[in-house]
């Protein structure tokens, strides 16, 4: 169903991004009841839209940690290839327009402006329309945006990352020619269920009918799910640790060396990459990438190494600097911060100092406890106004956790930054971790 009226110009990018973010209490919690999730309202807008989601061939890519990382993996795979491909992630760092990439670049103002205004009257209409079931929410609208860019560029592959869940996720309206779940871990419970058993049960829900999936290693409650769903709809499967497998040979400041078997294909690829825990990253965007159709295990034995050797992934212990050493990590789980914490050892330094921010829905002494066991200094801000914690609040439990720690507490992120960063002596190592929210805003503080 399309609308025949012409499309409302927004004045500026600035108007459509205000529109858009004016749609996130749609999905925010009202009186206590919880978050909305269903198919519905993204069904109904893209029906309007045309389906744009059926046109490229979908690798959808759902997980607790790892997802995100996995998806710019795959599209540095498939451009290493030659094909076109769009991608699609949440949250961003620092832009809207982060979120929607085209060929390895995130789009323009000027063509996110342009999806914003063809998107917003079937939008509308549907806001208007009297069925609350058909509204859509702003996850609905952004993952519409992706999929209209997407069929305006041409792509011929797509690589979509879940937004939440995975069963009743907005991006669950693809057919995907490969599904891919990285991890499984607590979270998001009150939405998603409280053991990993009804965790998986919702990402298994990314599986269809014949199409392939590959599977990061699952705790067994876990993985039994996912096994019995797959079986159920006959998706084959492919897990690590059994069809596929991994290895780090090395791991140093310069990145990682990995051997891969996927079946009797086995390799060694470098990753300019830190962190033992993109290894499994790397494996699985490689075994989702060779099950995709049309594409030859030896033209992909070739493009590996090319589109590793350049790999970047913002955010994820990303190293911002080298002289001096700054790395900034969107880490705020208890998995992330373990992973981080092993990912700076590899990096030389005699003192480790932080720039910390929390959620506060976040484990603050899951979160915090590995990152200060190396710690020496420590700095706590607030993110975000509204739902980082207050940083007293962060910073009783640092000196709970590590009472030998220095600890400073600067209320504004920018200034705790760029402080932080000015403190640095020679043997300093800089991280900034606990948030997506610090990890966005130190990105644009350091560059500065």
């Amino acid at each position: 169903m399309s609308d025949s009226r012409p499309a409302e110009r927004f004045a500026d990018l600035a108007a459509a991004e205000a529109w858009l973010e004016g749609l996130i209490n749609v999905e925010r919690r009202r009186a206590g009841a919880p978050v909305r999730l269903g198919l519905a309202a993204i069904e109904a807008l893209l029906a309007r839209l045309g389906n744009p989601e059926a046109g490229p061939a979908v690798i959808h890519v759902a997980g607790s940690k790892g997802k995100g990382s996995t998806a710019l993996l795959c599209e540095a795979l498939l451009r290493a290839l030659g094909r076109r491909v769009g991608t699609f992630t949440s949250p961003h760092l620092e832009r809207w327009t982060e979120r929607f990439r085209i060929d390895g670049a995130e789009v323009g103002p000027a063509a996110l402006l342009e999806a914003l205004t063809a998107v917003r009257p079937h939008v509308e209409a549907l806001r208007a329309g009297g069925d609350p079931a058909l509204v859509p929410s702003w996850f609905d609208v952004t993952t519409a945006v992706a999929f209209w860019l997407f069929r305006q560029s041409g792509v011929s592959h797509a690589v979509v990352e879940v937004g939440l869940g995975g069963r009743l996720d907005s991006t669950n309206v693809v057919d995907p020619a490969v599904a891919c779940i990285t991890s499984l871990e607590l979270e998001h419970t009150d939405v998603l269920g409280n053991t990993l058993a009804a965790i998986a049960r919702e990402k298994a829900g990314i599986l269809k009918p014949g199409r392939p999936a590959v599977v990061g290693p699952l705790a067994p409650e876990a993985a039994a799910v996912v096994e019995a769903r797959a079986k159920e709809i006959g998706a084959p499967l492919a897990r690590c640790g059994h069809e596929l497998d991994v290895a780090v040979r090395s791991a140093d400041a310069s990145g990682l060396e990995i051997n891969l078997r996927d079946g009797s294909d086995e390799r060694i690829v470098r990753l300019p990459l830190l962190g033992a825990h993109q290894a499994v990253n790397a494996a699985l965007a490689v075994a989702a990438v060779r099950r995709l159709p049309g594409v030859d295990a030896a033209d992909l034995a070739r493009a590996v190494p090319a589109a590793f050797a350049k790999v970047a992934l913002p955010g994820r212990v990303e190293r911002v600097s080298l002289d001096p050493p700054i790395v900034v990590d969107a880490a705020h789980t208890a998995a992330s911060a373990r992973a981080l914490a092993v990912a700076l050892r590899a990096i030389p330094h005699e003192r480790l100092c932080l720039v910390l921010s929390v959620s506060s829905d976040k484990d603050l002494d899951a979160v915090l406890g590995p990152l200060l066991a190396d710690a020496h200094e420590a700095t706590v801000t607030r993110a975000e106004p509204t739902r980082s914690l207050a940083p007293a609040e962060v910073a009783a439990v640092v000196r709970r956790l590590s009472p030998g720690v220095a600890l400073r507490v600067v209320p504004n992120p920018h200034l705790a930054v760029r402080a932080a960063r000015e403190r640095m002596v020679p043997g300093d190592l800089l991280c900034v971790a606990g948030s997506i929210y610090l990890a966005g805003i130190a990105r644009g503080a350091l560059a500065r």
